[in-house]
């Protein structure tokens, strides 16, 4: 069955579906009247999902800045780098299922959305294996490329070992989940994350701290309670799926690789997930420069995203309910509340992001204090500025994340890999090395010029620049409308 803006007429609205064992907590948005009611209860679960993901780094942050030293905030703002990649990686398969399970969700084809979820994780598993071997084989050398060196590399090293057995359960979590809020159903994300979150925790304090019988672990602790989380977070979703949730379901059966399916699930998920991990990888190779300026600078890096987090939540959660409002609106061929959905969670999340940004600029002293010790002083001095500088660009950053989540959710996955391709290469990271470093080396040319050395401030107004421009770029896309008559 292909979905195309032309071939089929809006299905009629159906009584709502309940499955067996009360286990459709989704209903198809196309049953629904309005646009701002959906979008919150699509929305908010994942803003509080986000939230506790949030905490999580903030903990680890702590833990490091209070009871560990510099190189191991600095070695910990790597890891989460890292671990973004990681889950990105599983984003060729996420993009593309949500994208898919979405459209025939909102076509009421519900035979078709569980053949997408079970083609899914067989596609994502044989990933797994493959990113498992690649990290183990890598990961020395991915953490030299990354500028790590002495004992940070070695504490990075140490994260890295406890990250390999549990990546094919970060895999279904990520695959699973995303295949989940195609069909509605964000609030199996936040029950599942919840646990996660806190078992992780929970576990990296008592090791950390050698709380009653339990050693004290110090880095290992931290590194030991990603792990122990992840792992419980994908044997829930595995339960939650074999058991049946939202109308999909996992059988052996379905599993069996259907070339059909799969090609059209990477068709779309291959430029999605491409465009995630030129992201990550550009991300990568922009802290890469940062660490080149030594340990406080990375550190301060590190504080400063985990409290620019804070204005990413809102973001996050809208981008993911323009998502899914996006595929299913435009499975039901309801291409007006398609277009009107986006611009509301726009609306939304600037207004949001914004407030967050003016709240960064002002107290940004204070909030980069609460992460470091008296004696780590000049981490948070060098992490204000960057505040300052990030807390202008939120509105142009919620554009970025809304409007490419709408894309994504169409289908349409190729024009944002250009765009980040455009900012990334051709914006932040020439920049970065422009304004961060007195002098930059070409190898290519085998001359080295002169850079304006600002140090980590110079590299964050490389990035500020990056976000405006690919803010221009995803609302002309949008405006365009070609994401409307794309085919999955």
């Amino acid at each position: 069955m292909l979905i195309t803006g032309r071939q089929l007429p809006v299905p009629p609205v159906a009584p709502v579906t309940r499955f067996k064992h009360g286990l459709a907590l989704s209903v198809p948005l196309t049953e629904t009247p309005g646009i701002f009611r959906p979008m919150l209860r699509l929305a908010l679960p994942v803003l509080a999902e986000q939230a506790l993901g949030i905490l999580v780094w903030f903990s680890d942050r702590v833990l490091t800045g209070h009871y560990l030293e510099t190189a191991h905030q600095a070695a910990v703002t790597l890891m989460a780098y890292l671990m973004w990649l990681v889950v990105g990686m599983f984003a060729v398969v996420g993009i593309g299922a949500t994208a898919m399970v979405a459209r025939f969700v909102g076509a009421h084809d519900r035979r078709l959305a569980r053949r997408v979820t079970n083609q899914a994780v067989t596609v994502g598993a044989g990933l797994a294996i493959a990113v498992t071997l690649m990290a183990w084989a890598e990961g020395d050398q991915l953490i030299r490329w990354l500028q790590l060196r002495g004992e940070s590399a070695r504490l990075a090293g140490i994260y890295l070992n406890y990250m390999l057995p549990i990546i094919p359960m970060i895999m279904l979590s990520s695959v699973g989940i995303a295949c989940l809020r195609g069909a509605g159903d964000m609030v199996a994300g936040l029950w599942v994350m919840s646990i996660v979150n806190v078992v992780n925790v929970l576990v990296s304090w008592v090791l950390v701290l050698g709380v009653g019988p339990f050693p004290c672990m110090g880095w290992s602790g931290i590194a030991a309670g990603t792990m122990v989380g992840h792992g419980v977070g994908g044997l829930l979703v595995l339960g939650l799926l074999v058991r049946g949730r939202s109308g999909l379901r996992l059988r052996w059966r379905w599993m069996r690789p259907d070339g059909v399916l799969i090609r059209r699930l990477l068709r779309i998920g291959i430029p999605g997930g491409a465009d995630m991990l030129s992201m990550i990888g550009c991300h990568l190779w922009f802290v890469s420069v940062i660490a080149r300026l030594g340990d406080v600078a990375t550190a301060a890096h590190g504080v400063a995203l985990c409290v620019e987090s804070l204005g990413f939540l809102p973001g996050a959660a809208f981008q993911a309910a323009a998502t899914t409002m996006t595929g299913q609106y435009l499975g039901a061929r309801d291409y007006h509340r398609a277009n009107r959905s986006v611009v509301l969670a726009c609306l939304v999340g600037i207004g949001l992001m914004g407030s967050v940004g003016v709240l960064m600029f002002t107290l940004a002293e204070p909030l980069a204090r609460l992460f470091v010790r008296a004696e780590q002083i000049d981490v948070a001095r060098q992490a204000v500025p960057l505040l300052r500088t990030v807390s202008i660009a939120q509105p142009a950053l919620a554009m970025v994340l809304i409007i490419t989540g709408a894309l994504r959710g169409a289908g349409d996955t190729r024009w944002p890999l250009i765009f980040s391709l455009v900012g990334l290469l051709g914006v932040r990271i020439p920049g970065a090395y422009w304004l961060a470093l007195p002098e930059i080396y070409i190898p290519v040319l085998g001359i080295t010029i002169t850079g304006w050395g600002l140090g980590v401030v110079g590299a964050w107004y490389a990035m500020a620049v990056d976000l405006h421009v690919r803010a221009a770029l995803v609302v002309y896309r949008f405006s365009h409308g070609g994401w409307r008559r794309i085919e999955v």
